[in-house]
């Protein structure tokens, strides 16, 4: 079973840049894209960003639109989501997570890594 980390996060003033990484444990041709969620206390976990492995087509939730970008690289079995113009709303735990030619949803989730955002 394919295991998902993420890393990166931190504590960061609004208006900075975090970069997030998301690792799987091994290769895998059979994972279509990798998304990122984030969860904020009191909260339901939300979209932020998908990239698929093939093609590298992306799409974002409209509240992250022009600040996050999210990229792969498949040599190194990572997705990135670069984070600029935080904003304390921002603050979260993000999570990555994987989608499976062949399977609806997404699997193998993270343990997350916490995203603050000081005003």
């Amino acid at each position: 079973q394919v295991q998902m980390r993420e890393s990166g996060g931190g504590l960061v003033q609004a208006g900075g840049s975090l970069r997030l990484s998301c690792a799987s444990s091994e290769p895998s041709p059979s994972i279509s894209a990798v998304g990122w969620f984030r969860q904020a206390p009191g909260k339901e976990r939300e979209f932020v960003a998908r990239i698929s492995t093939r093609g590298g087509s992306t799409s974002y939730a409209d509240s992250v639109k022009g600040r996050f970008t999210i990229s792969r690289d498949n040599a190194k079995n990572t997705v990135y989501l670069n984070m600029n113009r935080l904003k304390p709303e921002d603050t979260a735990v993000y999570y990555c997570a994987a989608v499976y030619y062949g399977r609806n949803g997404y699997h193998d989730w993270g343990q997350g890594t916490q995203v603050t955002v000081s005003s």
